[in-house]
């Protein structure tokens, strides 16, 4: 979101199998991160300097994996593609922050919501409906 509006969003289906759904929050956090620090670097060479990027997750483990490099016999599988976003992170290019499942304004490109919360989501990220 720029301007409190969104411009920009992709729904793809993910290149690997993930073995569990952290690992496949895991490795979309890393996709997200990338495009986030490309955007950030176009939006530098036109002089908009800000800081860190901040990323919602609503998986608290994803966010841990993120933030630690210690690699554990449950993760030694993940494409090594998939740690950049430490490297990000370290570098103060992307912030990770927790946000509730029930509050994450991104469910409305991924779940079936009611109407309530789908206004709710649509109006957070300044959708127009014509």
């Amino acid at each position: 979101m720029i301007a409190e509006r969104v411009f920009s969003w992709v729904s793809k289906t993910q290149r690997t199998v993930a073995l569990s759904s952290t690992e496949a929050e895991y490795m979309a956090l890393s996709d997200c991160s990338r495009q986030c620090v490309w955007i950030h670097s176009i939006l530098l060479e036109l002089s908009y300097n800000f800081g860190p990027i901040q990323i919602c997750a609503d998986n608290q483990s994803s966010i841990f994996m993120a933030n630690n490099p210690i690699t554990k016999s449950r993760n030694k599988h993940i494409n090594i593609r998939y740690h950049a976003i430490y490297d990000f992170m370290t570098q103060g290019k992307v912030f990770l922050f927790y946000i509730e499942s029930s509050e994450n304004p991104a469910n409305i490109f991924t779940k079936n919501l009611g109407q309530p919360k789908f206004t709710k989501f649509r109006e957070q990220l300044g959708l127009i409906f014509w």
